[in-house]
């Protein structure tokens, strides 16, 4: 069975939430994230997710994140490593 249009946004903004969730514990903070608006009103299958903008500590942690440089808990991992970040 096919979701309705509100189903479909409901779903993208639980998952929204649960991306600001999992980033806010890897101490990433994209303070614009949201569900993108005229996807919404659009006919699309589900509406996009903006990540929005961040300012270049938060592009750097998020990097960071997801090249592994930091743990699920936000702890860096192997402490004393050099940092691909640093310079």
């Amino acid at each position: 069975m096919a979701l309705t249009a509100v189903e479909r946004v409901r779903a993208t903004e639980e998952a929204v939430e649960q991306l600001r969730e999992e980033l806010a514990r890897a101490g990433v903070v994209l303070p614009s994230l949201r569900i993108d608006p005229l996807t919404c009103a659009g006919h699309v299958l589900f509406p996009l997710v903006d990540l929005g903008r961040c300012n270049l500590d938060m592009a750097l942690r998020l990097v960071a994140v997801l090249s592994g440089a930091y743990g699920p808990d936000g702890a860096r991992v192997g402490e004393g490593a050099p940092s691909r970040l640093s310079n």
